[in-house]
């Protein structure tokens, strides 16, 4: 009877084995999806801003067959200029959905994005990428083409009506010159227009002084400024307004330097990005009142220790002087070590007597120099033929040499120290800066000419001609 017993129970195990071994039913299959196809209702773009809130572009495409909830379906619709690889496209998101439309304004948004300019006509190519809510499985559908052509949308601050833009103020290298009439140093001071909303330009900036900007050069009447200085971070930029009346002048940058200023009237916003920025040595002494919060500056514009700069000494006093890290008596004060050196520790400095100097001062390798100069004017029009001088007049009021020539067309000129061309200025470039050595001042206009050379600014020298 055990036996039997353990041959039932043996049985019964197997029988068990056998059931628990059934093969289960094939798992579903559920096949890729298939690439959409994407249509438009227009193929040209071509609206005006009175059509900003209107809808006039809508894309659609076909489902593409995915096993699962088709309203979980990711679209992604991707936008770029003709022959783009997409990798830089503007893109749009549509979940569920087979169509997507655009109101003027958006896509007019978008076009100017892809950098195309107004009122010029492009070409646009458009796909849509399915995937799945996980982004697998995606699918890149055909290319529809457009022609579009984006619009001036109204701007946020009325733009400059003849096209052009000046900057002026106690910041800039001609400082508030425009207040006379007699207008801005161009090109120095002068803004380059990108369009007819976006205007940029690249300026001496001085800390401590404020600037506006001007829509008619010489002309107080309308201005661009800002309507609260005190707002944080509003000297590297932030929202200008349009005024007639006397506004806040924007405050300039805390280093003195060269800066990119951005206006976009379009956003009424501006932005302001330095270049470089300039080391400075400040000049107190007995001519000027042992004041270095009011010294003139000294520049090193390559931050190397090696400064430069124009002083104005008049007559009486001492004539020492001494030079200063920051402008106070706080900090590094550099006095004669003799034999032309520098020192921490040594006395005064000392101007030879009155006189407009070139001041130098190394202080990598402790060396300094005053060079007494005068300017003139020597060209090819008829009082010099690159033989004779034409004296300027130094103007104490605004710090700056002034002389009167007479040009005949295609007549060139330059400055020069002490009648002599070991210290010479010419514009290579014709930007409007002034170079040791640089290129001859061409295409002034045939005529009498006031020319005034600003000298007062170290690191940056600049010339008008009226």
């Amino acid at each position: 009877m055990k036996n039997i017993a353990k041959i039932l129970l043996s049985m019964l195990g197997a029988a068990a084995i056998i059931a628990g071994c059934k093969k289960t039913e094939t798992l579903p299959f559920y096949s890729t999806g298939t690439e959409s196809v994407l249509t438009s209702d227009v193929n040209a773009f071509t609206p005006t801003p009175s059509d900003s809130d209107n809808t006039v572009l809508t894309f659609s495409w076909t489902y593409p067959n995915y096993a699962t909830d088709s309203n979980t379906v990711k679209y992604i619709v991707q936008i770029d200029s003709a022959g783009g690889d997409f990798s830089n496209s503007v893109s749009r998101t549509v979940t569920g959905e087979l169509s997507t439309s655009f109101i003027a304004k958006d896509f007019n948004a978008i076009l100017i994005s892809l950098g195309f300019d107004f009122g010029i006509t492009y070409g646009v190519d458009v796909r849509v990428v399915s995937s799945y809510a996980n982004n697998n499985d995606q699918k890149i559908s055909n290319l529809v083409s457009l022609q579009v052509t984006p619009y001036v949308t109204p701007a946020q601050v009325l733009p400059p009506p003849n096209g052009v833009l000046f900057i002026t103020g106690s910041a800039t290298a001609g400082s508030w010159q425009a207040g006379n009439g007699s207008g801005v140093p161009v090109p120095a001071q002068q803004f380059t227009r990108i369009d007819s909303l976006t205007y940029q330009g690249t300026f001496y900036l001085k800390a401590g002084g404020g600037y506006d900007i001007l829509p008619v050069n010489g002309s107080w009447d309308a201005k661009y400024n800002v309507a609260d200085a005190s707002v944080a971070g509003i000297n590297a930029g932030g929202d200008f307004q349009y005024s007639t009346g006397s506004g806040n002048d924007i405050p300039a940058p805390a280093t003195t330097g060269m800066y990119t200023i951005w206006m976009d009237f379009q956003h009424g916003t501006f932005t302001v990005t330095p270049v470089t920025a300039f080391s400075q040595l400040y000049v107190p002494g007995d001519y000027q009142g042992w004041d270095p919060t009011k010294a003139p500056a000294l520049a090193s514009v390559s931050s190397d220790g090696s400064y430069e700069g124009y002083v104005n000494v008049p007559s009486g006093g001492s004539y020492q002087f001494k030079l200063t890290s920051d402008p106070d008596w706080s900090h590094t004060t550099y006095g004669d070590g003799g034999g032309g050196t520098l020192s921490t520790s040594g006395g005064n400095l000392l101007f030879p007597g009155p006189g407009y100097y070139k001041v130098n001062a190394n202080t990598t390798n402790s060396t300094w120099a005053v060079t007494a100069t005068s300017w003139s004017l020597i060209g090819s029009f008829a009082a010099s033929s690159w033989g004779n001088d034409v004296d300027m007049v130094y103007d104490a009021n605004s710090n700056t040499w002034k002389g009167t020539i007479t040009t005949a067309s295609g007549d060139e000129f330059k400055f020069r120290s002490n009648h002599d061309w070991g210290l010479n200025l010419g514009d290579t470039g014709a930007d409007g800066s002034l170079e040791p050595n640089g290129d001859n001042l061409k295409n002034t206009p045939a005529g009498t000419h006031t020319i005034t050379l600003y000298l007062n600014n170290a690191g940056y020298y600049t010339y008008k001609i009226e």
